[in-house]
């Protein structure tokens, strides 16, 4: 029984999809009895636009003193040339409105005609009889102002006063103050003398928009129940990709209209905003007041028939996957049932003994062999048995096929299992049975060969004999068991084997086994080469579906920049700034476009040339490291225009379903596809041609990702004013646990535990070791990206290390020149640490050799300030430093050392080790916390030097131990500019140096109990 002819639509499928219809048909009903009638359909606002546009006749909105609407006609010299069809179909339209919300409502008509003859009053008054409504009240007439004109419509108005008033309720009107007889000046427009405001070309745009807004309403009730019409009655396909394809089908058309009824949902609630606003017009509110109330049912019933359509669609889309799982079961099915089938008939053709031990052994292996393989098969079946019940147990509305199904399965499995055992049970016996009559018959040999050479001349004497007789004798002695077995308990133990059929042709039987069970091996092969080209395809295509997406976004939004018609539409923002939103795109497709693809598709026939096909390629995949580094800016350059209208317009061409930011992550995401890719190759693989080149492929590829990796950290760095570029490509990167001594000589290991760990960023380069603070991380996408603040480096070429710590195998030691500076640092896991090591074992080697070689050339300080080394108290150059009583030369971090300070440092392979204690804070207060930051802040005032300082260039003494300085100003970018009040002398100087000359307030402070902070550092605090 097939998926198909075990579907039916569900009650609850059903249950739904009437909901679906009563919803939509609710929607209609009051489109067509509260917003639109049906007989306005074809003389709506849209249609008649033009024809109120004229305003030969309009809604001012005011009534007359017996609540009677007002429809004026105003002066309107060619109103003689409208057509009776036009005035109809504008009066009808007029008039429906208000009766839309007050079907009794009387209406009176005021006829301008001031500036206009008698003439033109008789052929107006014959056109409104002609088409006046039935509940017309009264028709005031503003007679002509001209004395000759005003009699003769006097004269004229007697003699035809009858043919009026049978047909028109008439009154003629000399002056507007008689208006006021009928109607209240607040319900007269300006041109009559009334106080009413009323915008023509605004009520056709209110009208418009409402009755377009019943249009979408109605329209999108009609396609939703057109849909679920379809869904419910339309029979499916039967094959398997059919359903697929129709899966992913109605799911587009799914989202599609539920798009459409948001849309029309956001147009609602846009139109009820502006319903909402206040309104002084009586008959305008009163329209206003109906219109709201509509509407606002019209939202409630959209909202009720989305709910409905989900729900249906739920349903809907549960049957389809349904359907799908129970097509793949049961070609799953098909295929399992196969190969057990066969599986048993090769089973049956096996031996169940053997002719000799060789015999039966090679029996064994065989029977071995194909157990191995049968294994598989026999998983893949119990693993579709787990799928099997699964779907059961989400009350599959196939589950008894499925039970059915599964059952089956078992019992093949089973089947397949007891035979192989049985056979296995039945060699194992024949095997025994054999070695010990090979080993009985050995016996027998030697028995007779003992016979045989008894020499016939030593029976001639008793001696002789009975020394024979000993021998035969001493020979049945060893026999052991093989005279001991009774006749009727041998074929008790292999009775069952004794009594099978051997047949001569059982050699030609296994032989034919051995074929058999070869050619599965074969077919096994077989199968992997199909997966494996299978994977390759899938390569190759999506390749080109690569390089078609990057030519559309390239074609379709950048060169769209340039494009002089669509640059009205593109925001300011956006001028100049193509390379930071595409970022290297173009380098990107050029490359995949030109010669990757090309590439792959040559290995279609040669499959074991991917491998290389990437690593002749990958220097050129470095391009991507550039593209991911710019992706932040590019990703926050698309936020700040993602709503404009160029990219809504660049989309629509491109008939893109999704928008540009999703296009612009294709790069990232290929990369990460690649390796996918190249692993599944692999898995597909025998070892053989192109493997070798397929795994180093990969580790290429997961090296690039790394190297993508790093870089997107490191560019999140700030607050370093140089280049990291100098440093040299960056090896690893990670977070640590960090404490920091700044004691020269042996460091205890209850100096550093009195003091809580730091949370660092580490970053490994080939000449130096940065410390970051890692800062929180807020937004999402890329906005929730770290960042880390930059707080200082040391020069590996003045680093040493200590491998392990006693008392925590994460935590290796870290010190610099020979031992002033030391940093304990617990890695989360001892793999990390491991690896660090590793890592800066093998620069610290290369540094080695690079000190040496710096030795001996004499290199000398290059910075613009050189600062003299001298035994004292000193601050440290990190900004996490903790309270000390040291005394240590300073050492400034952007400076190489000199060749006594390397001289004196240990090797990374010293033998220091820490004596393990508390890691606690041992009750210190909250002001030794390292994570203080910003203690140590400079500001302008007067300063008391603590060491020496000289220029570069001259060599000459800017600032002496002593000197009292004057810190001026600072220019923003890291230097202040200094004035020795001792020396007359002035120059820029590095924050870093003015840290180090002038000392660390914190530092002092507790290395010197008792004095006052402000008055060791600062003199003077005015300038």
């Amino acid at each position: 029984m097939t998926a198909v002819e075990k579907l039916k639509i569900s009650e609850a499928e059903m249950s739904s999809y009437y909901c679906l219809c009563n919803a939509c048909l609710q929607l209609e009903s009051t489109v067509k009895n509260d917003l639109v009638p049906e007989f306005l359909n074809s003389i709506c606002a849209k249609h008649i636009s033009e024809d109120l546009k004229k305003k030969f006749a309009f809604l001012p909105g005011g009534q007359g003193k017996d609540g009677a609407v007002i429809i004026t006609f105003p002066e309107y010299p060619s109103f003689s040339e409208i057509s009776e069809e036009v005035i109809q179909k504008v009066l009808r339209y007029l008039t429906a409105i208000p009766s839309l919300h007050k079907p009794e409502i009387k209406f009176i008509v005021i006829l301008d005609r001031r500036l206009d003859t008698w003439t033109s009053i008789k052929a107006a008054l014959i056109q409104i009889a002609a088409t006046c409504p039935e509940n017309l009240q009264l028709v005031l007439v503003l007679r002509p102002t001209g004395f000759f004109q005003r009699a003769i419509s006097d004269i004229s108005f007697r003699f035809n006063q009858d043919d009026f008033i049978l047909k028109l309720p008439v009154v003629m009107l000399n002056s507007v103050t008689e208006l006021l007889k009928y109607i209240d000046e607040t319900h007269l427009t300006h041109e009559f003398g009334g106080t009413l405001d009323y915008c023509h070309n605004e009520w056709i745009l209110f009208r418009t928009a409402i009755e377009s807004f019943a249009v979408m309403v109605k329209e999108i009730a009609q396609m939703l129940q057109a849909f679920g019409t379809d869904l419910a009655e339309a029979e499916l396909p039967e094959d398997l990709h059919s359903v697929e394809d129709l899966l992913i089908a109605r799911t587009e058309k799914y989202n599609q209209l539920k798009n459409d009824v948001q849309r029309v949902i956001k147009e609602g609630d846009l139109l009820l905003t502006n319903l909402m606003e206040p309104d002084s017009n009586a008959q305008s509110k009163m329209e206003k007041d109906g219109d709201r109330a509509t509407v606002k049912r019209l939202l409630a019933q959209l909202h009720e028939m989305e709910t409905a359509f989900d729900g249906f669609w739920e349903k809907h889309l549960l049957k389809l996957e349904q359907c799908l799982q129970l097509w793949r079961f049961e070609q799953a099915f098909k295929e399992i049932k196969a190969a057990l089938d066969y599986l048993s008939a090769e089973a049956g053709y096996m031996p169940e003994t053997g002719d000799s031990v060789t015999h039966t052994e090679q029996s064994l292996r065989e029977l071995s062999q194909f157990d191995e393989q049968s294994q598989e098969v026999i998983g893949n079946a119990q693993v579709l048995i787990s799928q099997g019940n699964q779907l059961i147990s989400n009350h599959h509305y196939a589950e008894d096929l499925i039970r059915e199904k599964c059952k089956d399965l078992r019992h093949f499995c089973e089947d397949l299992l007891d035979e192989m055992r049985s056979k296995y049970i039945t060699l194992n016996k024949s095997l025994e049975l054999h070695t010990q009559l090979q080993q009985v018959l050995q016996w027998c040999d030697e028995g007779a060969y003992l016979l045989a050479s008894q020499p016939m001349d030593k029976c001639q004497s008793q001696e002789g004999a009975k020394g024979a007789l000993q021998e035969i004798e001493k020979f049945l002695e060893s026999s052991g068991d093989y005279l001991q077995y009774d006749a009727e308990e041998l074929y008790t133990e292999f009775g069952a084997i004794l009594t099978t059929s051997i047949k001569i042709e059982v050699m030609h039987e296994v032989s034919q086994t051995r074929n058999s069970l070869y050619s599965l091996s074969s077919e096994s092969d077989d199968s992997l080469e199909v997966l494996k080209r299978h994977v390759i395809n899938e390569l190759i295509e999506t390749e080109r579906v690569y390089v078609e997406e990057l030519s559309s976004v390239l074609q379709g939004y950048k060169m769209e920049m340039d494009n002089p018609t669509m640059i009205s539409l593109m925001p300011s923002l956006l001028e100049n700034k193509k390379e930071i939103l595409f970022g290297n795109m173009a380098e990107i497709y050029d490359f995949h476009s030109r010669i990757f693809l090309n590439d792959l598709q040559n290995c279609v026939e040669m499959p074991e040339k991917v491998g290389l096909c990437f690593l002749e390629r990958r220097e050129n995949f470095q391009m991507y490291v550039k593209y991911c580094q710019n992706k932040p800016r590019s990703e926050y350059l698309w936020r700040q225009c993602s709503d404009c209208p160029f990219f809504q317009e660049c989309q629509r061409k491109l008939d893109h379903k999704l928008g540009l930011d999703s296009y612009l992550l294709k790069p990232i995401q290929r990369l990460t596809k690649y390796q996918l890719l190249l692993k599944e190759l692999l898995k597909f693989s025998s070892n053989g041609d192109g493997t070798q080149e397929l795994q180093e492929a990969l580790t290429a590829m997961l090296n690039l990702l790394k190297s993508v990796n790093d870089s997107m950290h490191q560019i999140a760095i700030t607050g370093y004013n140089g280049n990291l570029e100098e440093f040299g490509p960056l090896l690893m990167q990670g977070s640590f646990n960090v404490w920091i001594n700044h004691k020269k000589g042996a460091t205890k290991m209850k100096d550093l535990a009195r003091f809580k760990p730091m949370q660092r960023h580490l970053f490994l380069y080939e000449t130096a070791l940065l410390f970051c603070k890692k800062r929180e991380e807020h937004g999402e996408g890329y906005d929730k990206a770290p960042s880390y603040s930059f707080k200082h480096y040391l020069k590996m070429s003045a680093v040493g290390i200590t491998e392990n710590i006693k008392g925590d195998i994460r935590k290796f030691e870290v010190w610099y020149s020979g031992r002033e500076e030391v940093y304990l640092i617990q890695a989360p896991s001892v793999d990390i640490k491991m690896a660090w090591l590793s890592e800066m074992r093998r620069v610290l080697t290369s540094q080695q050799r690079l000190v040496r070689e710096d030795s001996q050339s004499h290199h000398h300080l290059t910075d613009h300030i050189l600062l003299t080394p001298r035994k004292e108290k000193t601050a440290s150059l990190s900004s996490e430093e903790n309270d000390s009583e040291l005394t240590s030369s300073v050492v400034l971090e952007h400076f190489p050392l000199s060749p006594q300070h390397l001289s004196a440092r240990k090797d990374w392979a010293g033998n220091f080790r820490y004596v393990e204690a508390s890691e606690g804070n041992d009750g210190w207060s909250s002001n030794n916390d390292t994570e203080e930051e910003d203690s140590n802040q400079l500001s302008p005032g007067r300063y008391k030097a603590r060491t020496d300082g000289k220029n570069q260039d001259s060599e000459e003494m800017l600032i002496k131990s002593g000197d009292v300085v004057q810190l001026m100003h600072e220019d923003g970018e890291g230097q202040w500019f200094v004035k020795n009040l001792n020396r007359g002398q002035q120059a820029w100087i590095s924050v870093n140096s003015l840290q180090i000359i002038v000392g660390d307030c914190h530092s002092q402070a507790t290395s010197s109990p008792g004095l006052d902070i402000h008055k060791i550092r600062k003199v003077n605090s005015s300038p």
